[in-house]
C-alpha cells in the first residue's frame, strides 16, 4: 500500500487532489508509469509537505521527554533533537520520505510500503539515503520497529478497520512519539466554475461521482468497518493524546507549467476511466473534451487552469 496506492486499487492522488478507486490486478499495472504519477503529484505538495514536517519538528521539541536530547527539544537549527526513527507509512516512491529526511537530519527514515518496485524507485531517488522496508500493511505493522515519528498520508483509508491500524501504528511508537496522518483536507480544483464547456460547476459533479466511488471502495475493502471519521477521536481511541490538527496549502496559480498540466490529464484520464459509466453524458463529454491532447480546450494547452488543494494533518502523541 502507498500513501496513494494499494496493490488492489488503481488511483493517482490522495483524496484531497482527486483520486479514483477502481480495482485492478497488481500484476496489471504499469509500475514505471503509476511511480512517475505519484512522483508528480508528491512534487506538486512538497512545499506543503515540508511545511507540515517543520510543524511536526516543532510539536516533537515542545512536547517530547525524547532520548535523543538531553531534554528532547528543537535544536538551534530547528530540528527535533529526540527524533532518532521516522517511517512514511504507505510511502509510494518515496518524495514524501525524502522531504522528511531533510527535515530531520539526523534520524533514520524508513520508507514502508507493500510494492517492492516502488521501493526500488525510493531507493534510488534517495541515493540510499532512505531506509526501506517491504510490509504487508496492516498485517506486519509490527514488523516495523519503533519509531519516534510515524507519517501516513492518505494511506489508512485504504485499510478495511482504520482504527485498528492506528492502534497497531500507535503500538510502534516510543514514549513521547508522534503519529501524523495526512487524511481528506480539500479536494484539488483546477478550473474555474464557468470554464467554457458543458454546464458550471463540472468539479463539483465529479467529486460527488468521486465520493460515491470512494464509499464503494471502502465498502469493498477486507474486513471493512464503518467508522464515523473523526480522526482526533479516533487517534484518541488508540491510546494516544491529540496533539493539534493543521492544514497546509498547494497553490499553483494559472498559467500551470507542462509538467503539472501533464499531471492533471493523467488524472482526469484516471478519472475517466474509473467514473465515466456514473456521468451525464454531458459532463462525459467535457472529461472527453480536456482529455484531447490536440484540441485548446484540452488541459494541456489550456491558460485557465490551476491547481489548488488543502492537506489536513492530524498528530498525536504518545505518553
Amino acid at each position: 500500500m502507498t500513501s496513494h496506492h494499494h496493490q488492489q486499487q488503481q488511483h493517482g492522488a490522495g483524496h484531497q487532489h482527486g483520486h479514483g478507486h477502481g480495482h485492478v490486478p497488481a500484476a496489471d499495472f504499469d509500475w514505471d508509469a503509476l511511480a512517475a504519477h505519484l512522483e508528480h503529484e508528491a512534487d506538486l505538495r512538497a512545499d506543503a509537505v515540508t511545511e507540515a514536517a517543520r510543524w511536526l519538528s516543532g510539536l516533537y521539541g515542545a512536547g517530547s521527554s525524547g532520548t535523543g536530547g538531553a531534554d528532547g527539544t528543537s535544536g538551534t537549527d530547528g530540528t527535533a533533537v529526540g527524533v532518532r526513527r521516522v517511517l512514511d507509512v504507505g510511502s509510494g516512491p518515496g518524495v514524501i520520505a525524502g522531504l522528511l529526511a531533510e527535515v530531520f537530519p539526523a534520524a533514520e527514515v524508513v520508507a514502508v510500503d507493500q510494492s517492492a518496485a516502488l521501493l526500488e524507485r525510493a531507493r534510488t531517488r534517495s541515493g540510499g539515503r532512505l531506509g526501506t522496508r517491504q510490509a504487508d500493511l496492516p498485517a506486519e505493522f509490527d514488523k516495523l520497529g519503533e519509531a519516534d515519528l510515524i507519517w501516513s498520508g492518505n494511506a489508512i483509508h485504504h485499510l478495511g478497520d482504520q482504527q485498528a491500524a492506528l492502534t497497531s501504528l500507535a503500538g510502534v511508537l516510543r514514549p513521547g512519539g508522534l503519529l501524523a496522518v495526512a487524511e481528506r483536507g480539500l479536494a484539488a480544483r483546477f478550473l474555474p466554475r464557468d470554464f467554457g464547456l458543458g454546464r458550471p460547476g463540472f468539479q463539483a459533479r465529479l467529486d460527488a461521482a468521486h465520493e460515491d466511488g470512494f464509499s464503494t471502495m471502502r465498502a469493498e475493502l477486507p474486513g471493512s468497518t464503518e467508522e464515523i471519521e473523526d480522526w482526533p477521536a479516533m487517534l484518541e481511541r488508540a491510546g494516544l493524546t491529540p496533539s493539534g490538527t493543521r492544514t497546509f496549502l498547494v497553490d499553483r496559480p494559472a498559467p500551470l507549467d507542462r509538467r503539472t498540466r501533464e499531471y492533471l490529464r493523467t488524472q482526469l484520464s484516471r478519472l475517466h476511466d474509473q467514473l465515466a459509466d456514473s456521468l451525464r453524458p454531458e459532463d462525459r463529454g467535457t472529461l472527453e473534451a480536456l482529455l484531447d491532447e490536440d484540441a485548446p480546450t484540452g488541459i494541456l494547452h489550456r491558460r485557465d487552469a490551476f491547481y489548488l488543494s488543502a492537506m489536513t494533518v492530524h498528530t498525536a502523541r504518545k505518553a
